[in-house]
């Protein structure tokens, strides 16, 4: 038996029904993709020594493999999908040698969303076992290509076509533009902990567990190579045993680590930022288009990103009716979200004071809003796409159909005319609002027309509310333990 504690041939979860070797290996993505938030968030920083290095960097044309049919953006923000590979491909045959022949899949998914003007960065998890649609995909050896199928687990197109068919399934998902993609496998784990000089954690008891060789005291530590390994991957000697109890921990494991690497103590140190880069470079593949000056480019918008700008969120879900160890969208609050992340424009607003100089008027909340939405654009699901944004806003929805009207417009019910007001102040270039047929006392009209661009957000950060169980960069460690 190999003793080195690096070598995954044994996991923490041999009492479960579910295949174990690949559980360890999804825990090292959210590390892996920690360093890759942290690339992006201080790329302009990181530009001259990631250009140097960017010969290390392997590449795939996601445009080519996708194709033409994607979703439009509607602002500034990036989206970069994040996936963690188990490849045992190369040098990282030593970490699984008897799975060394299978198929590389992605159990680590997450969708970096970069607001404009570096209004905040969050990192959407998408959990393994996501039951979901899976369109057709290009081979990128082009060998052809693979077949649909309506329902199965969302990592497993990687594993049929590599990871622009997991940014196609993404797309199709969340109707979300995906920008770029970075893929990283698990060969540079431990230097990537050395190079930031180690991650704090914080344990509420001692740890002494066999199977992940992790053996460390109730308290605050400091942890990296073979033991912050065994840390991320340690199941049933922490918490309640169960999986969601352990990705929590990884959650806050990778703010740890992004909030160590964003720190002057890192960045700024032309030793530790070297050995940092060079650690994930060698693990890392990205679409074409992901240059050093691409790069540059995000990193000019991010310079005021701060770990505390940084959320962690898992995409809403619930279980799977037709097989318990599988889940699901929970699908209308997957709708909310995922609109307002297409309509984020989370930028800081400068406040206006009124014409005048006198005070404003009194404006009504959006959860005193009673709205309508009505389709009147030509484009299928139009209305219940800008009812989910509006819902996210705090706005009280009803989708209502299709109307004959095809211009965009605001009508207002008896005694709504202020509702009114709130919400034209989110729709560009509509009329004022016009008072509709009596009948709907305290309802307001939105008709989407053809000529619909998007909505406005209500106020800075607004478009995207805080998520149930959402972690920060910035967090303190020892909370919630």
């Amino acid at each position: 038996m190999n003793d080195n504690p690096m070598y995954m041939e044994y996991v923490d979860d041999a009492d479960s029904p579910e295949p174990t070797r690949r559980r360890g290996w999804r825990i090292l993505g959210w590390v892996c993709i920690g360093l890759s938030a942290v690339m992006v968030a201080g790329s302009l920083t990181m530009y001259g020594v990631y250009r140097k290095m960017f010969g290390n960097i392997a590449h795939e044309d996601t445009n080519a493999l996708v194709g033409p049919n994607r979703p439009k953006k509607l602002n500034s923000a990036m989206n970069i999908l994040m996936l963690g590979s188990d490849s045992r491909a190369g040098a990282n045959a030593a970490y699984g040698r008897s799975m060394k022949n299978d198929p590389p899949r992605s159990d680590t998914i997450i969708l970096l969303h970069l607001s404009p003007g570096g209004g905040g960065a969050f990192g959407v998890s998408f959990p393994r076992d996501l039951m979901v649609p899976i369109p057709s995909c290009k081979k990128p050896d082009g060998s052809g290509t693979t077949p649909a199928q309506p329902k199965a687990m969302i990592n497993s197109a990687f594993t049929l076509a590599g990871p622009s068919c997991t940014v196609k399934t993404i797309e199709s998902l969340t109707n979300l533009r995906i920008d770029h993609f970075m893929e990283v496998n698990f060969v540079g784990f431990k230097s990537i902990t050395d190079a930031v000089g180690g991650v704090p954690i914080c344990l509420p008891k001692d740890v002494n567990d066999p199977k992940s060789k992790l053996h460390l005291t109730r308290g605050k530590h400091v942890i990296k190579g073979d033991e912050a390994l065994s840390y991320v991957r340690v199941r049933h000697g922490l918490g309640d045993g169960s999986d969601l109890s352990r990705i929590k921990r990884q959650q806050k494991f990778m703010g740890a680590l992004a909030n160590k690497a964003m720190s002057a103590g890192v960045l700024s140190n032309p030793d530790k930022l070297l050995k940092l880069i060079n650690a994930g470079t060698k693990s890392l593949r990205t679409d074409s288009e992901l240059t050093a000056t691409t790069m540059l480019k995000i990193g000019t918008g991010m310079q005021g990103m701060t770990s505390g700008k940084l959320r962690f969120i898992t995409v809403p879900w619930g279980a799977d009716p037709a097989d318990r160890n599988r889940v699901v969208l929970n699908q209308a609050a997957a709708d909310a979200f995922f609109s307002a992340l297409r309509n984020d424009r989370s930028v800081p607003d400068e406040k206006k004071k009124p014409a005048g100089g006198g005070a404003a008027a009194p404006k009504i909340p959006a959860s005193q809003v009673k709205v309508r939405v009505f389709n009147a654009s030509g484009i299928a699901g139009q209305a219940g796409r800008v009812g989910a944004a509006l819902r996210s806003q705090g706005f009280q929805v009803e989708v209502a159909g299709n109307h004959a009207t095809t211009t965009t417009k605001v009508q207002f019910g008896p005694g709504a005319d202020q509702q009114a007001k709130t919400l034209a102040a989110l729709v560009p270039d509509a009329p004022a609002p016009s008072a509709a047929a009596p009948g709907r006392a305290g309802t307001v009209d939105l008709i989407i027309g053809t000529d619909w661009t998007n909505l406005k957000t209500g106020k800075s950060g607004g478009a995207i509310p805080k998520q149930q169980g959402e972690i920060k960069a910035d967090d303190n460690i020892c909370d919630g333990n």
